[in-house]
């Protein structure tokens, strides 16, 4: 799934092609699933016609904020969303598929919109493209103070918490912590290969219960969380660019010949890569540098068990509801959630939509 690196990524590209450009027309296909809250008529009405004046991102979720009157496009990837333009391959989560193709209109296309080029008198066509349909475009009026975006917890890199917050909030929680990292209304954009790479640097083991954490590891976690994603970004989530000693570079395959022989460990002995499942994803770990702390590690395997089954039931997907009426509890839990972090210490929707304003070009 497109983490917070590869949002950002196609953020950039959005940028790049429509800020300050008029969407001249758009073309829709109809999907009572992807568009949520809205239907593609009413899509391809509300955008038509006005200019790009922002493209922002939070989390996974990112969207275009338009002039003139109206709502604002709010995309979220899903599994398998992504981004193409017209003569261009289409933008891929890792590797690109051996069927991939320029041919258009692109298979699986939910919109595309004809953007005006006025500097160079041309239009540049680009597609959303979702083949498992499990991403969403929805319209909203501010974008940061409704949902999806308003119950999500902090961005690493747009607001990432003081430590002090950053600490309670872990110790309170019983879950591992590789759940508590894939918790959307916890840290926002933060999927499963950036948590097991926070993890790895932070050298904790993803099924460390939050509340055993001594201050060693919630300040390594704490550096590690925001330095990961900027890293990757500043990349713009070119992973054959990674560092070298990342565990991204080595993670594919589960131990396949030639897969992980090279990462190595500091003292130049080879690591030794492990998969266990947290939190109802596949991670992977260092067994020579992300050790289990005692009082964990001493459980039986059925306790054990038995609490992985209880923190999964708690954890929230990353994935966006289809509404918010179908989870009427989860909104319930995550609107006190929300409560919570919304402190002197942590970004509230006011102070975001004044950063947002500071950071538009021109200001």
């Amino acid at each position: 799934m497109p983490e917070l690196p590869e949002v950002e990524r196609a953020a950039k590209l959005v940028r790049d092609v429509a800020l300050g450009n008029k969407i001249v027309d758009v073309e829709t296909t109809e999907d009572n699933i992807v568009y949520s809250g809205t239907s593609h008529l009413e899509f391809a009405q509300t955008v038509k016609g006005r200019r790009v004046t922002n493209v922002g991102r939070y989390g996974k979720v990112f969207y275009l904020e338009l002039d003139g009157e109206g709502k604002m496009p709010v995309l979220h990837f899903g599994m398998t969303g992504t981004l193409q333009i017209k003569g261009q391959l289409a933008m891929y989560y890792r590797e690109t598929p051996r069927k991939a193709s320029t041919d258009w209109p692109p298979r699986f296309m939910k919109f595309i919109l004809h953007v005006e080029d006025s500097t160079a008198q041309t239009i540049v066509h680009l597609a959303f493209l979702d083949a498992r349909r499990l991403g969403r475009v929805r319209l909203c009026a501010d974008p940061l103070t409704e949902p999806p975006i308003s119950t999500l917890g902090f961005d690493p890199i747009l607001s990432m918490p003081d430590f002090d917050w950053f600490k309670q909030a872990v110790l309170k929680r019983g879950c591992p912590i590789k759940a508590l990292l894939l918790d959307q209304s916890f840290s926002a954009g933060v999927g499963n290969w950036v948590a097991d790479e926070i993890l790895y640097h932070a050298r904790v083991h993803p099924e460390e219960r939050c509340s055993v954490l001594n201050d060693e590891q919630l300040r390594a976690l704490y550096k590690h969380t925001p330095e990961v994603c900027r890293v990757a970004v500043e990349l713009n989530a070119d992973d054959t660019r990674f560092p070298e000693d990342w565990l991204f570079k080595h993670r594919w395959g589960k131990g396949k010949k030639g897969k992980n022989r090279e990462l190595k460990l500091p003292d130049g002995k080879p690591a030794t890569i492990k998969w266990i499942t947290v939190g109802g994803r596949t991670s992977a770990y260092v067994a020579e540098l992300q050790r289990l702390g005692q009082r964990v590690s001493g459980l039986t395997q059925t306790t054990r068990g038995q609490r992985r089954d209880e923190s999964e039931a708690d954890s929230e997907s990353d994935l966006t509801p289809l509404s918010e009426d179908e989870v009427p509890n989860n909104t319930e839990r995550t609107s006190k959630k929300r409560k919570a972090v919304t402190s002197k210490h942590f970004p509230t929707a006011s102070q975001r939509r004044k950063t947002r304003s500071a950071d538009r070009p021109g200001s």
